[in-house]
């Protein structure tokens, strides 16, 4: 068994045996950059080299980051687990593989019992107990589901008690202060290589809803992606300008409520033409169905949910 650093010169065999950087990539469905920062950062692996120099890896190599890449998939820290040997590596990935085979938050009605504890706790304006009430939600969960089903689930019930009446612009806010305040430890938490590729997320001009925004960039951080986040409200202008000044690899739009629609299609067509043709721009929320067939070109995908977006994510990861 592989241990976490093992390691040798290649010999003339290990030439022939080894695996340059490109095979493990399409093995493991990792990227170069993540695969380069995984190794240089966190001691994941120590590649065996040529005369020449370059990294080759072994077949133990690949398995292993195969195991890192589901841990992390699971909501595990890249910074914690690439310290494990194999052997604990294997069983802690088997722990969550069977932990998600239980029920989870769309099965058996736990979602939705959370999300009625969760509402009592905003109409009560209870900010402590729905603090407490998420953190337990995502310690018993894991990150991934807690940002791509719960939240969604509960902002959309908030929205309907918005729209409704039940709820208050006093709730709206403690719920959405508790939320975003959560999800934004999640993407300091979250390892971030120097050598990352980097998502710029905002929401354009016009857009006050920042919870989408703070949910994009925490899946994103996660996945390995070194997040520059503006928050809500930004101008074209002002997004494009940061996206050039920190060297942005792709920018995330979040819309969950369009007010104005001529106001938002136009900053987001703006941005658009302001921004590096190489640079992808993705928008996601509750509110772009309504303009999607308004803002598609080029350079602009459209995604449904946090899973969608990271799809979308992981393909441009692998595509540089």
């Amino acid at each position: 068994m592989l241990s976490m650093n093992a390691n040798s010169e290649a010999g003339a065999d290990d030439a022939q045996t080894g695996h340059p950087i490109s095979v493990v990539a399409a093995r493991t469905g990792l990227s170069r950059d993540v695969l380069r920062v995984w190794e240089r950062r966190y001691g994941a692996v120590d590649p065996m080299r040529t005369s020449g120099g370059q990294r080759l890896y072994s077949d133990d190599h690949v398995h292993r980051f195969r195991l890192l890449a589901a841990a992390t998939r699971h909501g595990r820290n890249i910074g914690l687990v690439a310290k494990l040997g194999d052997a604990e590596l294997s069983r802690l990935v088997a722990e969550d593989d069977a932990a998600l085979s239980r029920p989870g938050l769309d099965d058996g009605g736990l979602a939705s019992r959370i999300v009625d504890t969760a509402m009592d706790a905003i109409m009560a304006l209870d900010a402590p107990t729905l603090d407490r009430l998420l953190r337990r939600a995502i310690a018993r969960n894991g990150v991934p589901l807690f940002l791509e089903d719960l939240v969604p689930a509960l902002m959309r019930t908030i929205g309907d008690g918005w729209a409704t009446g039940r709820l208050t612009i006093p709730h709206e806010h403690l719920a959405s202060a508790v939320v975003i305040a959560i999800v934004l430890e999640t993407i300091r938490a979250a390892p971030s290589a120097p050598s990352a590729p980097r998502l710029l997320v905002a929401t354009p001009s016009g857009e006050r809803h920042a919870v989408g925004a703070a949910l994009s960039a925490a899946a994103a951080s996660v996945d390995g992606w070194s997040i520059v986040y503006l928050g809500a409200d930004v101008p074209s202008v002002d997004i494009a300008t940061a996206a050039a000044a920190t060297d942005a690899r792709a920018v995330a739009l979040s819309i969950v409520y369009v007010e104005d629609r001529a106001t938002i299609v136009a900053e987001v067509r703006g941005l658009r033409d302001k921004l590096d043709a190489a640079i992808p721009l993705l928008i996601g929320g509750a509110g772009v169905a309504g303009i999607a067939r308004d803002v598609r070109a080029p350079g602009v995908t459209v995604s449904e949910s946090i899973a969608e977006l990271r799809a979308h994510l992981a393909r441009e990861m692998q595509s540089r």
